[in-house]
């Protein structure tokens, strides 16, 4: 996604800059980490941290797997801020977790659906 065809809600255009952490699947997130450098983690945490409350809070206005399309490009945001925070905060910018299994080895039984969505642990039924 580019920052051209990335809409947010009024309030989070700070968060443009950010439209290709806008991943809706708990595996894009992951790659998405993986491949990215230290200095590019650490600029996503900065830039989001920030607007994280009051993303969710706007978020939480929706009933669990309503959230509009108008707000998913913000919720993804946030889940990719989840899945950066810890390399930041605890691994020093790493973007791989260190003295533990090759990541790309663990396949999430969730990974490949859009989270947003709220399905149950094992997927749709």
């Amino acid at each position: 996604m580019t920052h051209t065809d990335f809409a947010v809600p009024p309030g989070f255009e700070a968060l443009v800059p950010f439209a290709r952490w806008a991943l809706p699947t708990a595996d894009q997130r992951t790659r998405a980490r993986r491949e990215a450098s230290g200095a590019e983690l650490r600029a996503v945490y900065e830039g989001v941290l920030p607007h994280l409350e009051a993303i969710l809070d706007e978020c939480d206005r929706f009933a669990l797997g309503e959230l509009p399309e108008s707000h998913q490009g913000i919720f993804n945001i946030a889940l990719s801020m989840a899945e950066i925070a810890p390399h930041v905060e605890f691994y020093r910018d790493q973007p791989l977790v260190p003295y533990a299994f090759e990541e790309a080895r663990f396949i999430a039984v969730h990974g490949a659906y859009e989270t947003w969505r709220a399905l149950p642990p094992n997927g749709p039924r």
